[in-house]
This record gives structure tokens, sequence and C-alpha cells, in this order.
């Protein structure tokens, strides 16, 4: 029993048959897969202008490295841009607000915007579309911004 040895017994085959696969049923449901949307590549662009394309890209990054003077976040996570346009001959259209029109950069930081955005290689020219409707409001925040300033 304890101090028993047992022996081993082996046995020589030609060839084993293939297990049945596995079928999906009807009766079984197929769970969603939430990690399809981070794996899957990211779906071709049909040009660079398009959003997802590479000249629009590294527009909306410059546009990230302009922060607000009186909030730690940048200006595209704090919900001021509205719409980044980029034409056919690589001129960029930025539509934007700021938070109040009594902002103290409500001069300066549509200039600020349009030198950074001439700052992208492959853009050839630039415009600031400054607009007060719809009035910009928290709600327009990221989820990175508002974990930035504690409203997570």
């Amino acid at each position: 029993m304890m101090g028993e040895e047992k022996k081993i017994e082996t046995e020589s085959v030609e060839a084993v048959a293939t297990p049945p696969r596995a079928r999906v049923t009807e009766e079984f449901e197929r769970k969603r897969d939430y990690l399809a949307g981070f794996l899957n590549p990211k779906p071709e662009v049909e040009s660079a202008e398009a959003p997802g394309g590479e000249l629009h890209e590294a527009v909306v990054e410059a546009l990230k490295s302009i922060y607000d003077p009186e909030i730690p976040v940048d200006i595209y996570e704090l919900g001021l841009i509205y719409n980044v346009e980029i034409t056919d001959d690589h001129d960029a259209i930025v539509t934007m607000t700021l938070t109040t029109p009594h902002c103290p950069v409500a001069e300066s930081m549509p200039g600020e915007v349009e030198l950074r955005i001439l700052a992208v290689p492959g853009i050839r020219d630039a415009e600031v579309k400054l607009v007060w409707d719809p009035p910009w409001d928290p709600s327009k925040m990221s989820d990175e911004a508002r974990l930035e300033l504690g409203m997570l």
C-alpha cells in the first residue's frame, strides 16, 4: 500500500484518432469579447486629412500641447475644440470656443492655436474659428480631463 511500488505500463500505438472539433451550438450564446476593440488594428484611413489620418492626428497632437492658463488641462481634452478639418490643400480649419467670453486669453488663445497648427509639418495654412454657440460647459470635457481635475 504505502510502501508498495506501482508498476507503470505503456502501450505503443500507430496513430490516434483526431478528437471531434468543438462546435458552437444555438443553445450556447457567445459572450461579447470586450478586448476586441483594443486588439483589432485601427481601420485604414483613406487620406491623411481625414479624421484619424496622419495630418489630422498631428494637428490634434499640436492642440493637445496648448494648456488653458487657468485650468491645468490641455484645450483639446478640456473640450474647447469643437471641430478639426483638414482640406485637400492641407489647410487646417479649427472651430473652437473658450470657457467664457470674458476669458483672459480670449484675444491671445486663437492666435496661439493658429501658430501651433501652422508649425505642424504638412499644414499649408490655418484658420481658427472662435464660436460662442454652443457655449462651453464642463460636460464637454473628456474623462481624462475630469480625472485630472478630480471630477471623476
